[in-house]
């Protein structure tokens, strides 16, 4: 085998390797998009109306309607945030104390004292809501999160996918373009019969 033969092959092998690569990172890409917003559709997820600020602030073209979609999952947790803001007062989770306080109860703030903290009937401190609520709003807005983030990548796997698709054809069409090519055979003269003249 040439050398020639050789890099012709190697082109084309590369160049099919290549677009066997994109046509996988395409099907992954569209298999997980899908994933993800069936995933959202089953969790039967439905923005609130308008009058909410917070829905008008983040999701105000998709008030009423169902979450079925990446960006659609982000603005709820964007949501989700602000009204764990307001039910703890402006406080993040870092700001409050594990328990209601004796002193103020109704304080979001709470205190992590268990001495000066709020008793039930048994003599156990009482949990503080509002940080509760404010773990349980932050646990559910990341799972949200998360799917927009799944969805960016699925996008970006099909991005890569086209990519890799075109470079192998862009490299099988070089190859046969560059070393495909044969060179033409030369002609030889016919052989002449021993003892002819040439007729003028």
């Amino acid at each position: 085998m040439t050398g020639k033969r050789f890099w012709e092959i190697g082109g084309f092998v590369a160049g099919a390797i290549l677009i066997a690569f994109g046509v996988v990172a395409i099907y992954m890409g569209v298999d997980g998009r899908s994933t993800v917003r069936d995933s959202l559709k089953a969790e039967q997820i439905t923005f609130g109306t308008a009058d909410d600020p917070a829905v008008a602030k983040y999701a105000d073209q998709w008030a009423g309607e169902q979450v079925t979609t990446g960006e659609q999952a982000r603005a709820f947790a964007k949501i989700m945030h602000e009204h764990a803001l307001e039910g703890s007062g402006g406080l993040t989770y870092a700001q409050m104390g594990r328990y209601v306080s004796a002193d103020n109860p109704d304080d979001p703030a709470g205190t992590s004292d268990e001495a000066a903290a709020l008793k039930d009937e048994e003599g156990n401190p009482v949990a503080n809501g509002a940080r509760n609520t404010w773990v349980t709003a932050t646990a559910l807005s990341n799972a949200l999160n998360m799917s927009y983030m799944a969805e960016q990548l699925s996008l970006f796997g099909m991005v890569v996918g086209v990519a890799l698709l075109l470079t192998g054809i862009g490299l099988v069409i070089l190859a046969f373009a560059v070393f495909g090519q044969r060179a033409p055979e030369t002609e030889t003269a016919p052989s002449r019969i021993p003892g002819a003249t040439a007729t003028s």
